[in-house]
């Protein structure tokens, strides 16, 4: 299917562009592997006019509904290539099957994302039983068994949430003892969990077993040299966040830290291709400056597009998407 506007990513920036540019009228996809990126590593944010406090994944909430509420589309999939067949025409591959969109123009918004375990059954179970976000799958696994593997407080965060909502929970780590606050820890092992958390030390994830969706996981012990099979439902990966700007180093230029170079107006290298939020080399990497660059990269992709089609573009100012709206 071909779009106006494809963003790539599913954070403040890229579901502010999704909003901006759906609003303008642009048929919009929004290709994402979470919704939230690093704001889902909080729990409170206090620095993101108007709210006082709100969760990391509530305020993304809020922006997810924005977005569709002027008609984005969604797709929870990770893209693997982008290509521009000729200008103006551009193809993106995504790990679903090698699925493949087009647009005429892309706004390169994906920030950090999830890493990857890297592991036999992870692609092919992803969205069945593998999942990369707590707060948003939790609900999901209710009285279900589930594990976490990962390290450091967002893995110990992610279990803290799941121990209300799972039967047994079971979190993997590769040292001795689990790693991050005390406190967390203490909270986890504490005995009123009724022995329904369970770590499992030495451990890391060798594959994901399961046919249309997850049912056990097969571990390496390093220090018994053995593996096990581990039954669950499903396992929630938090191994932190990685910029991922490989797919588009031969798409638009890239600055000493892997970071996409662009203008005032949120546009790189290639005509046809922007960029906002943590990706790009601007620098106070905070969700307000995001969502602000969002703006501007969809409003200059709507400028691009009318120019393209000979149409007026509009003023990117506040009293004329008032007059525009009026």
């Amino acid at each position: 299917m071909l779009y106006d506007v494809i963003v790539i990513g599913g954070a403040s920036a890229g579901l502010t562009a999704a909003m901006y540019a759906s609003r303008q009228g642009l048929k919009t996809l929004v290709i994402t592997k979470d919704i939230g990126g690093q704001a889902l590593l909080t729990n409170s944010i206090e620095n993101y006019p108007p709210f006082e406090h709100i969760g990391g994944f509530e305020l993304m909430q809020k922006f997810e509904h924005q977005a569709k509420s002027f008609g984005a589309e969604f797709a929870y999939e990770e893209v693997i290539s982008i290509t521009e067949a000729r200008k103006g025409d551009f193809k993106i591959k995504t790990n679903n099957d090698n699925k493949e969109y087009s647009s005429y123009v892309i706004i390169l918004a994906f920030g950090k994302t999830p890493r990857d375990l890297n592991v036999k059954g992870e692609k092919e179970l992803n969205g069945r039983g593998v999942s990369y976000c707590a707060v948003c799958d939790g609900p999901f696994f209710k009285n279900k068994k589930v594990a976490i593997v990962g390290v450091g407080d967002p893995a110990l965060e992610a279990a803290i949430y799941l121990k209300g909502l799972a039967s047994q929970l079971y979190i993997i780590h590769r040292s001795d003892k689990p790693e991050g606050s005390e406190e967390l820890i203490d909270l986890l092992q504490n005995k009123d969990n009724n022995n329904k958390v369970s770590f499992i030390p030495n451990s890391t994830v060798k594959s994901i077993k399961g046919t249309s969706k997850v049912e056990s996981l097969i571990l390496y012990d390093s220090k018994s040299k053995s593996e096990s099979k581990l039954d669950v439902d499903g396992i929630f990966v938090e191994m932190g966040y990685v910029a991922r700007t490989d797919i588009v180093k031969d798409l638009v230029e890239l600055n000493r830290s892997k970071e996409i170079i662009i203008d005032k107006y949120c546009a790189t290298t290639t005509e046809g291709v922007f960029a906002a939020g943590d990706v790009t080399d601007v620098p106070y990497k905070q969700a307000i400056i995001s969502a602000g660059q969002g703006a501007i990269g969809a409003l200059s992709a709507y400028n691009y597009l009318q120019r393209l089609r000979g149409k007026p573009a509009i003023r990117a100012d506040w009293k004329s998407v008032i007059n525009k709206n009026s």
